[in-house]
Parts: C-alpha cells; structure tokens; sequence
C-alpha cells in the first residue's frame, strides 16, 4: 500500500479531495503514509483516530496533506464542518478515512480509494500486498495470506483525464 501511496502522491495536487475505504486493517494508513512520502511532508504519518485530522506541512513546495479518520463521527458534513475541510482543501490534498457517505458534498471532483481485502480461495493471483502494506503487486507466502484489491474511481473532470490504471 506505501508503494501504491507513493505513486499516487504523483498525480496529487493542492485541492484534490482522496475518499479512503475499507475494513479496519485494509491498509488505509499504510497508504497515506505513502502518499505523505510522495508529497514530501514533515513528520510522521500516523492514524489520527483519536485526534481526528492532522495536517502535515510540506517540506518544501507542494501542498500539506490533511489526513483525517471520519470513523467516530456518525454525521454528515455538519459534523465535518467543525475541521473546516472547505477551507483547506482548495490549497492542501485532503485524505479521508471512512469518509464514503460524509465529505462528498466538499467538491464535486474526488478520488475514491477503495481497498479490500481477500483470503484464500478469494485471493486473486499477483494483486497482493504483504502484510507490512508494502505495495501491491508482491507476491510470496505472505502476500497470498493478506491481498488486497485496490479499486480508484475518479469523479468528476479533473479525474477524467487521469490514467488510474498506470498505478497499479
């Protein structure tokens, strides 16, 4: 998933709204990470669960990455109103965990990240990541334990124009 975020992070730019879904464990964080990295951002990626968003300033051009974990709060945008998301999100790249179903009236151009995973007979060949999240694509006895399938849907103009399939 950090490779896959790392690649991601090249097509991103100031204003662009990434939507992150999947059950916990799916690899959410572990791509953001990569998209942090991509992005050139101080500090640390970590899941801000419990402090909700996080922005992490670039180190230099290029916009901050506001990371946020949507899963504790039940509403709809009202409740999103409170990290003011329309305010940064025309000169940062905003990343949202569980945010399907609460932030999409932010713009009407998103990307949707979503990632499942499969086990055993449900694993289909070459598209795993290893449990560490690193890429996807691995393959290995570890990676046929935890594949994940990484579904892009872009939304709106600016995405239309996007090759999402080179990502993978």
């Amino acid at each position: 998933m950090r490779a896959l975020g790392l690649r991601l992070a090249g097509l991103l730019r100031a204003g662009d709204l990434v939507l992150l879904t999947g059950e916990l464990g799916a690899g959410k964080t572990t791509l953001t990470r990569g998209l942090g990295e991509g992005l050139g951002v101080r500090g640390a990626v970590t899941s801000p669960t419990f402090v909700i968003a996080r922005v992490h300033p670039p180190l230099a051009d290029g916009p901050p990455l506001v990371h946020v974990d949507a899963y504790r709060l039940g509403g709809g945008l009202e409740e999103m109103e409170d990290l003011d998301l329309d305010v940064s999100l025309p000169d940062s790249v905003v990343v949202v965990e569980w945010g399907e179903g609460k932030v999409e009236e932010l713009t009407e151009q998103r990307l949707h990240v979503v990632l499942t995973r499969a086990t055993g007979q449900d694993a289909p060949p070459g598209e795993g990541a290893a449990p560490s999240g690193e890429g996807v694509g691995d393959t290995g006895p570890e990676a046929a334990e935890d594949v994940r399938t990484v579904t892009l849907v872009g939304v709106g103009p600016r995405w239309a124009a996007e090759d999402l399939g080179a990502l993978g």
